[in-house]
């Protein structure tokens, strides 16, 4: 299974991760949230930032079924479903990841036909290797 490659910008996203915290970067000064996370507020153009907690709901803005999967190592778990997850409480703000039954289920626990734009996911963590990982539940409607 692949993991994302951890760089000094991106380090507490995955730091508040392994505490079980979705957390996103915040310029200090002016308070615009940012992902993925950089080194400077391209609005104020600040070096500061700091980490904003997020609720860890969201919707999903898009999502793809890839048919054949497009990496060797998900072949075992196809059909899987790739998302893109718009935060509720930072809208410009999108995550990728994947809907699970269960925050250590397989990719595939979830049947693509139950999957939409706009239907309402939580966060959830799991672990993956050395990193632990998002992943998104859908919540009941």
């Amino acid at each position: 299974m692949l993991t994302p490659v951890v760089d000094e910008d991106g380090a507490p996203f995955w730091e508040y991760a392994a505490r079980g915290e979705l957390r996103v970067q915040a310029c200090a000064p002016c308070g615009e949230l940012r992902f993925p996370p950089r080194p400077c507020c391209p609005h104020c153009r600040s070096f500061d930032s700091e980490w904003h907690r997020m609720s860890g709901r969201g919707r999903i803005w898009s999502y793809v079924v890839p048919h054949p999967p497009l990496l060797p190592d998900y072949a075992a778990q196809a059909p899987y479903n790739a998302i893109v997850v718009e935060l509720l409480d930072a809208p410009h703000v999108r995550l990728v990841g994947n809907v699970v039954a269960a925050p250590d289920a397989p990719l595939n626990s979830v049947d693509p036909a139950r999957l939409r734009i706009g239907a309402g996911v939580k966060v959830a963590f799991t672990r993956l290797g050395d990193l632990t990982v998002p992943r998104w539940l859908l919540e009941r409607s």
